[in-house]
């Protein structure tokens, strides 16, 4: 069987060699992981460790007012809740190389995930693949070098199996690119 990303259910069944997106709707409806308790601390602690990870505990310490050991245990719990899925680099795309942004909007033959789609995740300049609603099927963030590499990327997407259309949209400024704040309250 074929997992489209860890934590997910999967999207191949051996069977009958795909699932329909609503079926598989419900299914992540289902087990979908509760919001986990988190104090204020908690959530100044996942913004500082959102800003700048490699802080070191005592640093972490000495801005939430607290001690290196406490600061650590609340961050071995926030990971083992999964609210903190892992630690990494944020890496400057520009500075890789590939500073073209670039949102792809995908029509599919069916509402139907294939191995065939799912192969996009082997594409080194593919960063996101969603599904989403509205005219759309999916939804793909790629990276590459230049207009001529997106061109080339969106051959090879069309080329794949299953995909009707696509629509590219090219960022020219970015303004904002951050993960989920912690500051929200959960519902």
């Amino acid at each position: 069987m074929l997992s489209l990303f860890l934590n997910t259910p999967t999207f191949i069944q051996s069977g009958s060699g795909s699932c329909t997106l609503a079926e598989n709707a419900e299914t992540v409806r289902s087990k979908r992981p509760r919001a986990a308790r988190m104090d204020a601390t908690d959530r100044k602690l996942l913004g500082l460790l959102a800003e700048d990870a490699g802080r070191s505990y005592a640093e972490l310490g000495r801005l939430l007012n607290l001690s290196a050991p406490a600061v650590h245990e609340r961050a071995r719990r926030l990971r083992r809740d999964g609210v903190v899925k892992a630690t990494v680099a944020r890496l400057d795309g520009a500075m890789l190389g590939r500073p073209l942004l670039a949102f792809v909007h995908v029509d599919t033959a069916s509402w139907q995930v294939t191995r065939e789609l799912l192969a996009l995740r082997a594409l080194p300049e593919v960063e996101e693949i969603h599904t989403v609603t509205g005219e759309s099927a999916m939804l793909i963030k790629v990276r590459t070098r230049d207009t001529q590499s997106l061109e080339k990327l969106l051959e090879r997407i069309h080329g794949t199996s299953g995909f009707t259309r696509t629509r590219s949209y090219i960022a020219l400024t970015t303004y904002l690119e951050r993960g989920p704040s912690p500051e929200l309250e959960p519902p």
